[in-house]
C-alpha cells in the first residue's frame, strides 16, 4: 500500500512544501528513507518504530520505503517524524486516507509516542494558512501555531495515540488558543543613570529614529548601562513586526512557550562570537544574532575586540536589512533589520592614565575600518562620571518620559511614511513614483533610519541655510555620500523631536556634531 502526507522544509524563513511518500510492499525487510535526508531524519525510523511499539502496533514484515519529495532538496530536522508516522499508519490502514488530505503535519516523536516541540511552527502555520491547508503539530506548539489565524484548521496533539483517536473520530482535541502576548513588564530605567546628559540626548535621538549608535568612553562611564536601557525607550512591536521577529526566533527554536512578545529583542553577543554566530550559518545555516535582533537592538560591547572579519560582515546587513548565507549545500536569506548599538574604550588602557598617549588611542581605534564606521549614524564620547554627579539624587526624568517623546516622533514618522506610500499625490513632484520604488516585507521603511533615495529626499530636504551648512561641512570634513545621507536622516529625526515640519540649520548642525571625526595622525607623533 502507498500513502502520502504533506510537510514542509525550511530555507531560511522561506517554507518549501515536501511530500512524504510511504510504500509497503513485499520484498526484503528494510526501512530506508531517501530524498537527501540528514542524520536527524534518518534516525526517525527508530523513533517511529519505538512510538508504534508503544501503541501496541508492529510494523508489517515487508519492505517499507519512505521518499521525501522533491528528492533533490536537502531535508533537515526532526519534524519529519510525525508525517512519516502518519503516512505509515495510513499505508497500514490504521488511519483513513481522506483524513489527512489537505493537511500539513510536523512534529518530533518521543519513544513512548509523545509529541515534542520542533522549531519553525509559526512559518509552517502561516504557509499552511496561505495555501488553504490544515496543520497538525505537537500540543506544545499549538499556541504558537494559532497565531496564523482562526481560519486555519489546527490540530495540536499531545501524543500520537491522541492524534489517531482524533482522526478516527474517537476523541476530540480542542483547538489551541493563541498564547497572549506577554506583558512588557518593567525594564531598566534611564533614571538610574546619573550625569551623562549629552549621552542621554543622543540615546533619545537613536531611539526616535532607529539610528545606529557608537559610544566611546572610559570604563565605568555608563555605556553598557545606557545601552541596556534603550529597549525601554523604543515603542512596542507592531503586529506584523511581532510575526516577523517570532518567525526568526521560531526557526532558531527560541520561542519558548509560543508566546508572542511585544518587547523588542536586545541581543548582546560576546566579543569572542564567531562570524557564523553573528550573521548566521553553520551546517544547517541557522539564523545568527543579526537576525535574532530583527526589529530590535544588537549591542556589541568592547567593539574593537571583535574579530575584524566578523565586524566587516555586518556592513551588508546594516545597509540592506537582510543577510544571505551562501554555503555549498545551502543558500538562505534571513531578515536582519536591527539597530546597532556599540560601545568601546578610547584605547586599550581604557583612557585612564595611559602611558602611551594618543598613539594608544590611534592604534586601538584603527581596528575599526572606515567603511564600517561610515555606517554609524551617531557617535558620542561618554566622559567619566564625576563623584559630584554620583552624589546627586536620581534624575527626575526617567525612561517613561523619554519613551513618550520617542513614541510621538515614531508616530509622526509612521504617519508620514504611510501617507507617502498610499497617496503619491501628496507633494506630487518629489514623491511621484515612490510607491513603485518601495520594497515590501522586511525592507519596508518603518522609521527615518530606513529611508533612502527619493524617499529620503522627499522627507528630509533641508532649508537653504541647512543645505549650505551641510555642503560646507561635507567639503571640509570629507563626508562620503553615505555620511551625507545618514546626516540627513539624523537631522530629520531631530526635527521630528522638535515638532518641526522642515529640517532647519540647527538640526543639520546638531546632526553633524554626532558624526565621528577620524583621529588625526599628527596626534601620534
Amino acid at each position: 500500500m502507498q500513502a502520502r502526507v504533506q510537510t514542509v522544509a525550511f530555507q531560511g524563513v522561506e517554507v518549501v512544501p515536501v511530500d512524504v511518500q510511504v510504500m509497503i510492499a513485499p520484498g526484503n525487510l528494510g526501512f530506508p528513507i531517501v530524498g537527501l535526508a540528514d542524520k536527524a531524519v534518518g534516525e526517525s525510523r527508530e523513533r517511529v518504530r519505538s512510538a508504534l511499539r508503544a501503541l501496541g502496533l508492529a510494523l508489517p514484515p515487508q519492505r517499507i520505503a519512505v521518499n521525501l519529495s522533491p528528492a533533490d532538496l536537502a531535508k533537515e530536522g526532526s519534524h519529519y517524524d510525525l508525517p512519516i508516522a502518519l503516512a505509515l499508519l495510513t499505508a497500514m490502514g490504521v488511519i483513513p486516507k481522506e483524513a489527512l488530505a489537505g493537511v500539513v503535519a510536523l512534529g518530533e516523536l518521543a519513544l513512548d509516542g509523545g509529541l515534542t516541540r520542533v522549531p519553525g511552527i509559526l512559518p509552517a502555520a502561516l504557509h499552511a494558512s496561505r495555501q488553504g491547508l490544515g496543520l497538525i503539530c505537537p500540543a506544545a506548539c499549538g499556541g504558537e501555531a494559532a497565531w496564523a489565524g482562526d481560519h486555519l484548521e489546527l490540530v495540536a496533539a499531545p501524543s500520537l495515540l491522541a492524534l489517531i483517536n482524533h482522526v478516527r473520530g474517537q476523541q476530540v482535541l480542542p483547538r489551541p488558543r493563541s498564547a497572549a502576548a506577554e506583558d512588557l513588564g518593567a525594564s531598566p530605567d534611564l533614571a538610574d543613570v546619573k550625569g551623562q546628559e549629552t549621552a542621554k540626548r543622543v540615546l533619545e535621538v537613536a531611539a526616535a529614529g532607529g539610528h545606529n549608535l557608537l559610544m566611546i568612553g572610559p570604563p565605568g562611564s555608563g555605556k553598557s548601562m545606557m545601552a541596556a536601557r534603550l529597549p525601554g525607550l523604543l515603542p512596542p512591536l507592531e503586529a506584523d513586526e511581532m510575526l516577523e521577529a517570532t518567525m526568526v526566533r521560531s526557526l532558531a527554536g527560541e520561542t519558548g512557550d509560543g508566546r508572542l512578545s511585544k518587547r523588542r529583542a536586545f541581543r548582546d553577543p560576546h566579543h569572542s562570537s564567531t562570524l557564523q554566530a553573528l550573521v548566521g550559518g553553520g551546517p544547517r545555516a541557522r539564523p545568527g544574532e543579526v537576525s535574532l535582533a530583527h526589529h530590535g537592538v544588537l549591542f556589541l560591547d568592547e567593539l574593537p575586540e571583535f574579530h575584524r572579519p566578523t565586524l566587516e560582515a555586518l556592513r551588508q546587513p546594516i545597509e540592506t536589512g537582510r543577510v544571505t548565507v551562501a554555503r555549498a549545500n545551502a543558500h538562505v536569506t534571513y531578515p536582519a533589520r536591527f539597530q546597532l548599538v556599540a560601545a568601546m574604550n578610547p584605547c586599550r588602557c581604557g583612557g585612564q592614565d595611559c602611558r602611551r598617549g594618543p598613539r594608544c588611542a590611534l592604534d586601538y581605534q584603527s581596528r575599526l575600518s572606515g567603511p564600517f564606521l561610515d555606517r554609524i549614524d551617531l557617535c558620542i564620547e561618554v566622559p567619566r562620571v564625576e563623584a559630584a554627579d554620583l552624589a546627586l539624587p536620581p534624575p527626575a526624568e526617567g525612561s517613561a518620559d523619554v519613551a513618550a517623546r520617542v513614541a510621538a516622533a515614531r508616530t509622526v514618522q509612521r504617519e508620514r511614511l504611510a501617507r507617502l506610500r498610499t497617496d503619491p499625490g501628496v507633494e506630487a513632484e518629489p514623491t511621484a513614483g515612490l510607491l513603485s520604488d518601495w520594497a515590501s516585507g522586511w525592507s519596508r521603511p518603518r522609521c527615518n533610519a530606513d529611508t533612502d533615495g527619493k524617499l529620503l529626499a522627499a522627507i528630509a530636504e533641508p532649508d537653504a541655510e541647512g543645505r549650505a551648512l551641510l555642503v560646507r561641512a561635507a567639503e571640509r570634513l570629507g563626508l562620503s555620500a553615505r555620511a551625507w545621507h545618514r546626516t540627513l536622516r539624523v537631522a530629520r529625526t531631530l526635527a521630528d523631536l522638535d515638532g518641526s515640519e522642515s529640517v532647519r540649520r540647527l538640526h543639520i548642525a546638531e546632526a553633524l556634531s554626532y558624526r565621528r571625526q577620524e583621529p588625526r595622525p599628527a596626534l601620534a607623533a
